[in-house]
């Protein structure tokens, strides 16, 4: 990892992160004939477009994309989807966020979809900082970070310039 300007991440780096990851869901669930990209919104539901493209390329997996509603500042708050849960029942599941923090957001969000059957669960981040505060973690990650608890890892996935910047 090469550290310039604070860049983490640059436009490259990520969708080489990216179709990595996608590889890893693909090998998890060759078998499957489906897999549902559960993408947290903001940047998880962009990454897990970003995945849906990558796994269509290298794949015969029809994925299937799922917006999760998740209030950040009040993850106990009732959590939307997109899709109905009869959509996601008894398949694979991937969750998907950008970062992985205190584990806040990805612990309330694998708690909603426990109140359904799935075949496989799975979670997968851009970036992994450690410092979970609940037993969570990634099965598929970008990358870990060692940062102090001061610092902040923005993902900027707009436009045509993707970075994660360490600030």
């Amino acid at each position: 990892m090469n550290v310039k300007n604070n860049i983490i991440l640059s436009h490259k780096e990520i969708n080489h992160k990216i179709r990595r990851i996608a590889f890893q869901i693909y090998e998890s669930n060759v078998n499957e004939k489906e897999v549902v990209l559960a993408g947290i919104v903001s940047n998880g539901y962009l990454i897990a477009e970003k995945l849906r493209d990558e796994l269509l390329k290298i794949s015969d997996i029809t994925p299937i994309l799922c917006q999760v509603n998740i209030d950040k500042k009040n993850p106990t708050h009732p959590i939307k989807t997109s899709i109905d849960a009869k959509v996601y029942t008894n398949k694979s599941l991937v969750l998907i966020d950008d970062v992985l923090n205190s584990g806040t957001t990805l612990i309330y969000g694998v708690k909603h979809f426990l109140d359904v059957p799935l075949k496989q669960f799975k979670t997968a981040v851009l970036v992994n900082r450690n410092h979970k505060k609940y037993p969570v973690k990634a099965d598929f990650k970008g990358i870990s970070l060692s940062t102090s608890l001061h610092e902040h890892v923005n993902v900027n996935l707009e436009g045509d310039s993707f970075e994660v910047l360490l600030d």
